[in-house]
Parts: C-alpha cells; structure tokens; sequence
C-alpha cells in the first residue's frame, strides 16, 4: 500500500515512529525545532494541542507538499504535570506519589498538509488507575525498565502494564504518544487508504 502524498512524522520518538510502524504505511521523520515550553497559566490541554500543531507545522518548509503529522503529550495527576524523571531517585518518588492515583495522559494530535495549509488538532485523553504500590514493588520496577526518561516514571508497552489496577479510553495508542485510531480515520479522508 503506498500514499500517493509523502507522509511525515515530526517526531524523533522511537515510541511514535513504532507505533506509526504498525499501519504498514511508507513515512519519512523529522526532528521538529519547536520550543517546547509551557506558557503562563496555559493548560496542559491547550500545551499539547499548541505544540502538536507547531511541531507539524516545523516540518513544512523541509515538505511543502506533504501530510506532516505531529503530536505531544504529558501526563496529568491532580492538576499537576508529571515530567520525566532522569534519575532513579525521583523515579521512586513519583511512583510512590502515583500509587492508588488515576492519571491522565492528555495526547494532542495534528495533521497538517502543507501543500494548502489545511489543518486538523484534536486532544485524546486515555487515563490509567495505579495499583497500591509498595516501595518493594516500586525498586523491583525500577530496576528492571529503569523509565527514566518517561513521563510517569514506568513503560506501559512492557513491564509498567503490571502497576496499574485499571485503563480508561479509547485508544490505549493514545497512552503511547500517538493515538492512532484517530490518525487513521483523518488519513483515510486524506486519501491514504489504511487498510
């Protein structure tokens, strides 16, 4: 199957590049330059939709005529956004902060064609309930994935699956960084046939 239109993920994660993977569509990748700060008293909702958009829209003048895919995403716990750890030690923390918590992983998503400028931006929300964790649990978990540089301090694509009690949403891609039923359904109405 192949697009008649050049695809884009502006993107550099591993997780969003193998998650697109599973389509079986041709892409290319570009890293955006977009700064990524939060700005005073934006909400985390209206952060991931900006930057999704300005993150396919980075990608325009290297593909003036191309769909430029972008998206971002943080992790919300009582109004609060969780950052990435870096460190085991604030990787304990925030576990240990997370135990029993519902969090919610807010995604937003655009698709942009830079031949006409048209735009789509939708935020998908998919949440997950922690299990009670023990600190014997949280230093067994951290030893074995050491998710460091995730946001929430775990991996839900492998072993972090064992720390939840329960998952909330349609799209658990969404939970990954890139909510692929959505994209499939703007793809199709941009002529990328899947399946």
């Amino acid at each position: 199957m192949s697009p008649k239109r050049t695809l884009v993920l502006a993107s550099t994660s591993p997780f969003r590049r193998a998650l697109l993977e599973k389509l079986g569509i041709p892409f290319e990748t570009l890293s955006p330059e977009v700064d990524e700060s939060r700005h005073p008293d934006e909400s985390p909702q209206a952060l991931v939709t900006r930057l999704s958009e300005a993150k396919a829209r980075a990608g325009a003048p290297a593909y003036p005529d191309a769909l430029i895919i972008g998206s971002d995403q943080v992790a919300v716990c009582h109004d609060e956004i969780l950052g990435k750890p870096g460190s085991h030690e604030k990787a304990t923390r925030q576990l240990a902060q997370l135990s029993g918590q519902r969090v919610d992983f807010l995604t937003g998503l655009c698709l942009f064609d830079s031949a006409n400028g048209h735009l789509r931006v939708d935020l998908v929300d998919y949440a997950v309930t922690f299990r009670k964790l023990t600190p014997a649990q949280i230093e067994r978990y951290l030893r074995a994935e050491q998710p460091y540089n995730c946001a929430g301090s775990f991996k839900s694509e492998a072993l972090g699956i064992s720390l939840f009690e329960a998952m909330h949403g349609d799209d658990p891609n969404a939970l990954i960084g890139l909510p692929l039923i959505r994209l499939v359904t703007w793809l199709n109405e941009a002529g990328i046939n899947i399946p």
